[in-house]
């Protein structure tokens, strides 16, 4: 007597769920990042140990309240960007019965970062006019690489947040794969505002505290 072999059907095999490689991605580069931020806090308070007075000179000649607005701005940034987030999640890639959507929300994000890095700009044409060059001293140094590394993250996600939103016109839908980037570089422009808050604090309010 021959024995029947039960085959189970191809639609009823357990699905399998594959985390997003994108995300995944996103998450071990930034990683790396963090190891190279990390480094420069180190460099900085180092610095900071061995040479004190040049560090409250320093700080003593730092705008505080145009830093602090500028701080504003890319915080800002973040809030604008998790609602193009939000957005996306939800499938809506423009505007639709007067509601943004991702495009017009990372938009406004790019355009922050861009007042961000242009008032940076501005802080470092204040600082050289009145001498304080990248290689007067401990500070100085300290201070121009902190922040221009810093800078030029910002100016990366700009450029990725343009990215994202030219891929998003030559789709006529928001799929999958526009989703999985606009959270992506959601994560990376998030990562680059708490960075920035720690350099903000360490830079321009320690010392008060300290």
């Amino acid at each position: 007597m021959g024995t029947v072999t039960s085959l189970t059907p191809a639609s009823s095999a357990p699905r399998v769920h594959r985390p997003n490689t994108v995300a995944i991605g996103t998450i071990v580069w930034l990683g790396s990042e963090v190891m190279f931020f990390a480094g420069l806090f180190a460099i900085y308070f180092t610095l900071r140990a061995m040479a004190p007075e040049q560090f409250q000179a320093g700080h003593d000649i730092m705008n505080i309240p145009f830093s602090t607005i500028n701080t504003v701005i890319l915080v800002a940034s973040s809030v604008t960007c998790q609602f193009g987030v939000m957005a996306a999640e939800r499938g809506q890639k423009n505007r639709e019965n007067g509601k943004w959507g991702t495009i017009e929300w990372f938009y406004l994000s790019a355009i922050l970062g861009a007042i961000f890095v242009s008032g940076q700009v501005w802080e470092y044409a204040t600082l050289v006019s009145e001498g304080y060059v990248f290689n007067l001293n401990a500070f100085t140094s300290a201070f121009y690489m902190s922040t221009g590394f810093h800078g030029l993250h910002v100016l990366g996600g700009i450029i990725a947040f343009l990215i994202v939103i030219a891929r998003l016109y030559a789709v006529r839908k928001m799929g999958k794969r526009e989703a999985s980037s606009a959270i992506a570089i959601s994560y990376y422009w998030h990562f680059v505002d708490v960075v920035w808050v720690g350099l903000f604090f360490v830079i321009y309010i320690l010392p008060f505290i300290s």
